[in-house]
């Protein structure tokens, strides 16, 4: 398990926390994660869809609109808002709610 917050997080605690700050529980897992919710093209993305990377799925980040996204890269860095196109390794989104 890596770390899911408040003062550090992995990218799937990333998720996880602020999903539940939400209402809504997710696994602590970016694969388990890429199972949840309905897929979502990019030209549909909205704010807080997830984004997977990797195959099998290792990484994940959350849509924040604009072209934007937000995702902790591991543990020791900071939680960063990058360009969603920024990232390489990119295969599917999936909308969790809504």
């Amino acid at each position: 398990m890596g770390a899911g917050g408040p003062n550090a997080f992995d990218c799937s605690g990333l998720t996880q926390y602020a999903y539940s700050a939400a209402g809504v529980s997710l696994p602590h897992s970016s694969r388990s994660q890429s199972q949840m919710g309905s897929p979502v093209s990019v030209g549909n993305l909205q704010p807080g869809d997830l984004l997977f990377y990797y195959s099998p799925t290792s990484h994940v980040a959350m849509y924040v609109g604009n072209g934007k996204m937000v995702h902790a890269s591991t543990s020791s860095k900071p939680v960063m808002v990058v360009d969603f196109n920024s990232m390489s390794g990119f295969t599917h989104a999936r909308r969790i709610a809504g």
